[in-house]
C-alpha cells in the first residue's frame, strides 16, 4: 500500500519545498503519495508546481496532488504535516507594532510573550477543526506540527482534540550542536549529545566526542573569546553551566534579564524586532519561486536535515533513528509538569515514535522550564475554559513581559491585541476587560 502524506499549509512554499527535497532523496520512499492542501488557489498552485519540480530533480515518480478541500487531502492519510500560519504577515507585524506601542520589546515574538499567546489563541481555532477532520477520516494517522508556538500548540492538540499520535518537530537541537561542534572542531559526525527541556529552550545536557566532555573546551572559549560573550546564549551557558538550544534572539525573550534593559540590548547585540525580517525575507522568498516557475527557470533542490522526512523514512521502512520530538510529559522530565509538552529524544522506527525517559533536569534548568510551561499552560486553560482572564494571567507569568510592564498595562496591552486580532480568536475570548 503507497503511503500519503499530507501537507496542511503548504503554501508556506519555501518551507514545503525543503520538506520535499528531503523526502523525495529516499530511494524507498519514491512513489510516496504526496497531497498539498491550502486554502490560497496561488500558493497551491505555486507549491504543486514546485514538487513536480523537485521530484524530477531528484528523478523520484511521487503521486502529487493538490486540494483546496482540507478533509479530501486528509482522507486517508498516514502522516499530516502542519506548517499553516494563521494571519501570515499581517498577524505577526501587529503581533510586534500593538507591543512596541507599550514599549514592549520582541525578537522573534513566536514561543512565548505576548507573541506567542496570541499566535496561539488565533491559531488554536484552526486546530480543533484540524484534529476533529484527522480524527474523522485519517485517525491512525501521525500528526507531524511545525507551527509555532510548538509547545503550546501540542498541548492544545492533545487536550482539545484527543489525539495522541501527535509529535513537534522543531530543528534548534540538531543545529545548536551542529553549530556547537564547528567552535570547538570536532566533526558533527563524531559527536553524543543529549538534549531536553522545552521547546526553543530546551538544554544540551551531554555533548562528547569518543567518550571525552566537550563542554571545558566550550568554557574555555566562552572565557577567551569576547565576541562569544556578546552572545546571549553563551552569557546564559556561563551563568546556568549548560548551553540552551535556541538562538540568542530566541533565548533573550524567555527571561527576564535582557529585554527589558537598554545596557543588555547593547552588550549582547539583541535585534529588536527581528522577526520581522524574516518575515520579509520568507515572503520574497515565495515570490522569487513563484517568478522561476513562471519563467520555467530552476529552483534550488536541497535538503533541510528536518525531522518530518526522517521519520516517515523510519516509519515506512522500519528504519531505526533518534529525532527529537515535541510531547507530553508522562513521566519523561520528572521535575517539570505532567501535561505540559516537552522536547526530548524519540526513538523512530517501524513501531512509532517513541520519547525517551530523561528523568529530573538539573534543578536551574527546570525551574526555567517550569516558568515556561505554567505561561504555556495559561494559554491553553484560556482557550479550553474559555476565559479571557486567562489571557491576562499568561501574559502576567511571561518573564519577560513582567519585568518590562507594571500589571496594568500588561492587561491594556492583551486588550489592545484582542482588539487587533479581532474574529481570528474564538468568540469567548474577544472580550475586552480593561485594566
Amino acid at each position: 500500500m503507497t503511503p500519503k502524506i499530507t501537507f496542511v499549509g503548504a503554501g508556506s512554499v519555501v518551507f514545503t519545498q525543503g520538506l520535499l527535497a528531503d523526502l523525495f532523496a529516499y530511494p524507498e520512499l519514491d512513489g510516496i503519495h504526496v497531497a498539498l492542501h491550502d486554502i490560497d488557489p496561488d500558493r497551491l498552485a505555486t507549491a504543486l508546481a514546485a514538487a513536480r519540480r523537485i521530484a524530477a530533480v531528484r528523478g523520484v515518480k511521487p503521486v502529487l496532488t493538490a486540494h483546496l478541500d482540507r478533509r479530501e487531502a486528509l482522507t486517508g492519510a498516514d502522516f499530516v504535516v502542519n506548517i499553516v500560519q494563521i494571519g501570515m504577515g499581517e498577524a505577526t507585524r501587529t503581533d510586534f507594532e500593538v507591543p512596541a506601542r507599550h514599549g514592549l520589546r520582541q525578537t522573534i515574538g513566536d514561543t512565548l510573550g505576548v507573541g506567542g499567546i496570541f499566535r496561539a489563541l488565533r491559531t488554536f481555532p484552526f486546530l480543533a477543526e484540524l484534529g476533529r477532520d484527522v480524527l474523522d477520516v485519517c485517525p491512525d494517522a501521525w500528526l507531524l506540527n511545525y507551527t509555532n508556538p510548538m509547545a503550546m500548540n501540542v498541548q492544545y492538540l492533545t487536550e482539545a482534540t484527543g489525539l495522541t499520535r501527535v509529535v513537534g518537530l522543531c530543528h534548534s537541537v540538531y543545529w545548536t550542536v551542529h553549530g556547537l561542534a564547528e567552535l570547538v572542531g570536532v566533526p558533527f559526525e563524531e559527536v553524543t549529545y543529549v538534549a531536553a527541556g522545552v521547546n526553543h529552550q530546551a538544554w544540551v545536557l551531554r555533548f562528547e566526542h569518543r567518550g571525552s566532555d566537550l563542554y571545558p573546551r566550550l568554557a574555555e572559549l566562552a572565557e577567551t573569546d569576547a565576541q562569544l560573550r556578546r552572545r546571549v546564549r553563551f552569557d546564559m551557558f556561563r551563568r546556568l553551566g549548560y548551553y540552551p538550544t535556541e538562538t540568542s534572539e530566541h533565548s533573550a525573550e524567555y527571561v527576564p534579564w535582557y529585554l527589558g534593559h537598554d545596557s543588555e540590548i547593547e552588550r549582547l547585540r539583541l535585534p529588536i524586532g527581528a522577526y520581522l525580517d524574516i518575515v520579509a525575507e520568507n515572503e520574497a522568498e515565495y515570490e522569487k519561486t513563484r517568478h522561476a516557475i513562471a519563467a520555467d527557470e530552476p529552483l534550488p533542490v536541497e535538503g533541510t536535515n528536518e525531522y518530518a522526512p526522517q521519520i516517515v523514512h523510519s516509519l515506512v521502512t522500519g528504519t531505526p533513528r533518534t529525532v527529537y520530538g515535541n510531547v507530553v510529559n508522562r513521566g519523561l522530565i520528572s521535575n517539570l509538569p505532567s501535561g505540559g509538552v516537552v522536547e526530548v529524544p524519540c526513538l523512530a522506527d517501524g513501531t512509532g515514535v517513541r520519547p525517551t525517559r530523561i528523568g529530573a533536569l538539573p534543578p536551574q534548568l527546570a525551574a526555567l522550564n517550569r516558568t515556561y510551561l505554567s505561561m504555556n499552560d495559561l494559554v491553553v486553560r484560556a482557550a479550553v475554559e474559555d476565559d479571557p482572564r486567562h489571557i491576562r494571567h499568561a501574559a502576567m507569568t511571561d518573564p519577560a513581559t513582567a519585568a518590562a510592564l507594571p500589571v496594568e498595562r500588561i492587561w491594556q496591552l492583551c486588550d489592545d491585541l484582542v482588539r487587533a486580532h479581532g474574529d481570528r480568536l474564538q468568540p469567548g475570548l474577544r472580550a475586552v476587560l480593561g485594566s
